[in-house]
């Protein structure tokens, strides 16, 4: 997504404020919840509503649809806090699912489909998600096979999709498809299409994963389901291009997530070592203990430092491609600060780090996840080399 607001129109009030409001949220709405959720294997609808009465999902958005507008530096409180203070990367993951589904539709769907589709989203009347991942390939989107053959005013589409956020009770897929040639190879032949959740002929399979138990993922298949002409975005042939800058904002809002979940093993694990005792004292007076902590809060500072100047970056027009590598690298540098939050968490709380409830625990099975979706970290280093010149 696009920032849609000055940024020296956002105030240091206006972000505590939004930071305040989310944790409020965060602690009453979605943390007593997340274990039952977990166990249950997703969240309830109603969560969605709640949301978006707090104008929480509409955050970024045009009014006219809905929302309001907001820049890269008032959106980061919302998924900071929100990580840090719901501790659940399944329910930021499905419950902020449209922030990779509608950029899409919002830059490059008509007018019509636009007003049909944004403002239930918006609301929280409607859920809405992105499929681009094939079972055969996830990073090389070039190669992807689904493929939409257009009919008269409508297009065909067959092909799967697989880890898919939301893709199990998603209203609207903004899915990336093959267009035109049937024998078309390469980027020039993918376009976007935003397809109806109640389709004929589309079939959703749940699968089961390692985190982010309470997120709905499917594997999603498309048997000559026939989408109308008018949901296609963009022209035939410029899905690439689409999909590439929508990863843009993806990887942001993962980084400043992943700063969010490690302030949250960070939290567990002070107050654990404040309250635990060993050998006559509280493990927060052990050297070694206070040493992992600020070796925590060292890497927490650092990536929180760089959210902020990348997010400046991007509200003052600098989009080009030392920012996009910017992204790339702080995407990586963020997820690694979480993955040793999470590791020196559980470590601080020993064996009771290892059992389900606690919040490092989740968020230790929540890691890797981070680390692969959205780019992993091998493809988001290449790509920062080259538009690095390297």
């Amino acid at each position: 997504m696009t920032a849609t607001t000055d940024a020296s129109a956002v105030s240091d009030e206006d972000r505590t404020a939004l930071a305040d409001t989310v944790t409020r949220f965060a602690r009453t709405e979605i943390a007593p919840h997340v274990d039952a959720w977990d166990a249950a294997g997703e969240f309830p609808r109603s969560l969605y509503r709640r949301a978006a009465d707090l104008g929480l999902l509409g955050l970024g958005y045009p009014e006219q649809y809905g929302g309001t507008p907001a820049s890269y530096l008032l959106r980061l409180p919302l998924w900071r806090a929100l990580s840090r203070h719901g501790a659940s990367g399944g329910v930021l993951a499905s419950l902020l699912s449209h922030n990779i589904g509608l950029p899409p539709v919002l830059a490059h769907g008509s007018d019509t489909v636009r007003a049909e589709v944004i403002p239930p989203v918006l609301a929280g009347e409607q859920i809405a998600a992105l499929a681009i991942t094939e079972p055969g390939g996830g990073s090389d989107v070039a190669q992807l096979k689904t493929t939409a053959r257009r009919e008269g005013d409508e297009y065909i589409v067959n092909g799967e999709k697989v880890f898919i956020t939301s893709g199990m009770r998603a209203d609207w897929i903004t899915v990336a498809v093959r267009t035109g040639d049937a024998g078309s190879k390469g980027s020039g032949g993918i376009s976007m299409l935003l397809i109806p959740g109640h389709s004929a002929g589309l079939s959703r399979s749940k699968l089961d994963k390692m985190g982010w138990l309470c997120s709905d993922t499917a594997h999603l298949r498309f048997d000559n389901v026939r989408v109308p002409a008018r949901y296609l975005l963009g022209d035939e042939g410029t899905g690439f291009r689409i999909i590439m800058a929508n990863f843009n904002g993806e990887r942001f809002g993962l980084a400043a997530s992943a700063l969010g979940f490690a302030e949250a093993c960070y939290d567990e694990a002070l107050a654990w070592a404040r309250q635990r005792k060993t050998f006559g004292a509280a493990l927060v007076e052990h050297q070694v203990i206070r040493h992992k902590l600020v070796d925590m809060q060292m890497r927490i500072q650092s990536t929180a430092a760089w959210c902020e100047s990348v997010a400046a970056q991007a509200d003052a027009g600098c989009t080009g491609p030392e920012w996009v590598a910017s992204v790339c690298l702080l995407k990586n540098h963020a997820t690694q600060t979480m993955q040793f939050c999470a590791d020196q968490a559980v470590q601080i709380l020993g064996g009771m780090g290892f059992m389900r409830g606690t919040v490092s625990e989740r968020i230790y099975r929540e890691v890797k996840v981070m680390m692969i979706g959205g780019g992993a970290e091998e493809i988001m280093k290449d790509l920062a080399a080259k538009q690095l010149g390297i």
